[in-house]
């Protein structure tokens, strides 16, 4: 039973709240009058119940309790025990998203339960008083996101404990010396937690379950991004072996039941250092000596990966568990093994090869007159790096040019027909180091998209809207097999509209109340007026920022970026896990199958669609230490730069001739107090009213170069 004083002491609101909130979650489901609470808290005098029920209005107004009558409440079981994802952050302003989207609520590291970034947990709200902040109290850790961390070793004569990059945990993990498997001090090292934090033990308790190398040392540094996201840096044994044991030997049955295009010119066109091929071109001239319209057969032939990888291998269960290559700045972690992605599997010239191809008959405005989807036997003539088509194209003659030339003139008509249909504009740059042999940058730039690039876009997304259509789209009344779709939704309309108001100041005029095709060519045609200015980079940022991200699912809604109706992905399946599941389906349906089950797949693309999240994080923090690493000895060099990202605590500064990012706290502007603009992407100066835009020319000196915390620090130069 609640009492009314604590040590002789009047109860104060506070601890009158909290005893009401322990009073109803004790008794959850059950109804109370004001009468039956003041009895069961013995609350005998006016003031005191006047509190009281002033305090349960505003648990009322806060949802935590539920109005039943004007004098009595219950407990609000609909919000009580939620779950949800637990966020941490390093300045303490945790908080958990609950499932099913709404807003993130705040949780103090008191109430955290010593939840850690990723967990699963069950959470409730407290009450909070009017116009306070809503917080919620996790009451159960129901899964761990991770049980692996990845940081730096510190060795002492008694204990060791891991240093992380993020410096998320509030305690430090220990490791008991005789855990460490030969770990030194400064090792980058991977640690189990064996003990986590709970009301007896603060600290958690690991053990190093590898040693990466010294920090530093350029393998044990992408071996830790690798880890850090608990995606593999080495391949399992057995299924190399596995995998070593597929011999690619193309056989007479092979022969006799697939198309052979191995007498039709073929090549494949990658970048300069690609070792799997898994697109080819062949191209020939349907052209009859009478006939007016010109008319080409346009093979896009696809390694048949499926033809290997059998599903429920040994293979298939580790390169669906990883769905994705990984691409660092200098090294790629295969979905496959090295034996079949870049042997048995990859279009290598002068080899016959397997493939799974989608055949058209293209006249000369490159309008399908028709396909087929078959298996094929072909023969590269010439494997082509970019750079090489490049210059036929641009020279008009060369090797093999009347194929090539043909081939892009047809890419061409592809891309300005599907800009006209309403696809989205965004041409970016690449970023790109050259490397030594011991993995150090020793030059930066970047790459703008060439038309030898465009050309192989062109025939890949024909291929893959072609396959997409040939399964989704149904004759009204029928419902379309089961088959995972590359889908992109509209854009946030809010987003939209707040783009809209943000470019007017400038000048530009966006439609974000029309039709999605209406929308995409205002969006195109801002794109082709800002070319050039001040402010295109910002525009371009804002308009980015817009969009939604790219998914995999089973539940088509077109893709909004491409203004495609119907879109997969069925070209790349050496690198991507959905590719070789569009195969195995498109197979199994051409042999008559019934549709496979949705639920299964809708859980492959959903992991997909994960897996290539975190794959894309990692490339990022691989550039993020490649960037670092390279601008480690320019520290004190002054570099024209633009601003890239405007935050509440500072701004983040790209170099103009490298592209490398920095950033410079808001404490280290001088002159003034700078608020933060969020609606407008900029910080203002209270006195002075200086601006520091999104998108803004600035000189930038560089200050400190962390490896550790892969970050650059600038400071303005004025």
């Amino acid at each position: 039973m609640a009492k009314q004083k604590k040590g002789g002491k009047r109860v104060t609101k506070n601890q009158l709240a909290e005893i009401l909130q322990a009073f109803f979650r004790n008794n959850p489901g059950k109804t109370f009058s004001f009468k039956e609470i003041f009895r069961e808290l013995k609350l005998k005098t006016h003031p005191q119940k006047m509190l009281a029920i002033d305090i349960m209005e505003e648990m009322a107004w806060d949802d935590f309790l539920a109005r039943v009558t004007d004098s009595s409440y219950r407990l609000n079981t609909s919000i009580q025990e939620q779950e949800g994802t637990f966020v941490r952050k390093s300045n303490g302003k945790n908080s958990i998203v609950p499932d099913g989207g709404g807003t993130p609520v705040f949780v103090s590291e008191r109430n955290s339960l010593y939840a850690f970034h990723g967990d699963r947990v069950r959470f409730t709200f407290l009450a909070r008083r009017r116009n306070h902040i809503k917080e919620a109290q996790v009451t159960e850790i129901l899964k761990r996101a991770k049980e692996t961390f990845v940081g730096r070793l510190v060795v002492e004569d008694d204990m060791a404990f891991l240093v992380t990059q993020d410096n998320l945990f509030v305690q430090d993990i220990i490791i008991p010396r005789r855990k460490l498997k030969g770990g030194k001090t400064d090792d980058k090292a991977v640690v189990r937690v064996i003990q986590w934090p709970d009301a007896d033990h603060k600290n958690m308790i690991g053990e190093v379950v590898d040693v990466l190398g010294p920090t530093g040392e350029n393998n044990a540094e992408m071996h830790a991004i690798l880890a850090q996201y608990q995606l593999p840096y080495t391949y399992p044994k057995e299924v190399e072996e596995a995998a070593n044991r597929i011999s690619g030997e193309v056989t007479k049955k092979d022969l006799e039941e697939r198309e052979d295009f191995r007498a039709v010119f073929t090549c494949t066109i990658d970048p300069r250092d690609a070792k799997d091929f898994d697109d080819a071109l062949s191209i020939r001239s349907l052209n009859s000596s009478n006939s007016s319209n010109s008319l080409y057969e346009v093979g896009v032939h696809i390694a048949d990966v499926s033809h290997y990888v059998t599903e429920g291998s040994i293979i298939d269960k580790e390169a669906q568990r990883r769905a994705t290559s990984v691409y660092l700045v200098d090294r790629t972690i295969p979905m496959l093994p090295e034996h079949l992605c870049n042997y048995v599997c990859s279009l290598r010239p002068d080899e016959d090869k397997l493939a799974y191809s989608v055949i058209f008959t293209l006249n000369d405005e490159a309008e399908v007159q028709n396909y087929r989807i078959v298996h094929t036997v072909i023969r590269s003539n010439r494997r082509y790096a970019y750079e090489e088509v490049q210059k036929v194209i641009e020279d008009g003659k060369g090797e093999n040019s009347e194929q090539l030339l043909a081939l892009d003139r047809l890419a061409k008509k592809l891309r300005e027909r599907r800009f006209k249909n309403g696809a989205i504009n965004f041409d970016s740059e690449e970023l790109h180091f050259d490397v030594d042999e011991k993995g150090k940058p020793i030059r930066c730039y970047f790459k703008r998209s060439q038309d030898a690039n465009k050309l192989i876009e062109e025939f890949m997304l024909l291929a893959n809207r072609t396959v997409a259509e040939h399964v989704g789209k149904v004759k009204r009344g029928k419902k379309a097999k089961t088959l995972p779709y590359r889908v992109h939704d509209n854009p946030d309309p809010q987003k939209l509209e707040t783009l809209r108001e943000f470019i007017v100041k400038f000048g530009y005029k966006l439609k974000t109340t029309s039709t999605k095709g209406e929308t995409a060519r205002s969006l195109n045609k801002l794109m082709a007026d800002v070319e050039g200015h001040n402010e295109q980079k910002l525009i371009q940022t804002v308009a980015l920022r817009a969009m939604m991200k790219a998914k995999y699912s089973t539940h088509n809604i077109g893709h909004f970026g491409l203004a495609f109706d119907y879109y997969t992905h069925f070209t790349s399946p050496i690198r991507r896990y959905p590719d070789t599941m569009v195969h195995r389906l498109l197979t199994r349906y051409e042999q008559g199958e019934p549709s496979a089950n949705q639920h299964y797949y809708e859980e492959l693309c959903e992991h997909s669609s994960d897996m290539e999240q975190i794959a894309a994080n990692a490339e990022r923090d691989s550039i993020k230490y490649k960037m670092v690493e390279f601008m480690g000895d320019k520290i004190g060099e002054v570099f024209d730069a633009h601003i890239s990202g405007i935050q509440s605590y500072g701004i983040y500064c790209e170099i103009d001739e490298n592209h490398c990012e920095g950033f410079v706290p808001l404490r280290d502007l001088q002159g003034d107090y700078y608020d933060y603009d969020e609606k407008n992407y900029c910080l203002v100066g209270r006195r002075h009213h200086n601006r520091y835009q999104l998108g803004d020319p600035i000189r930038i000196r560089v200050e400190k170069a962390n490896l550790e915390k892969r970050q650059l620090d600038f400071s303005v130069e004025e």
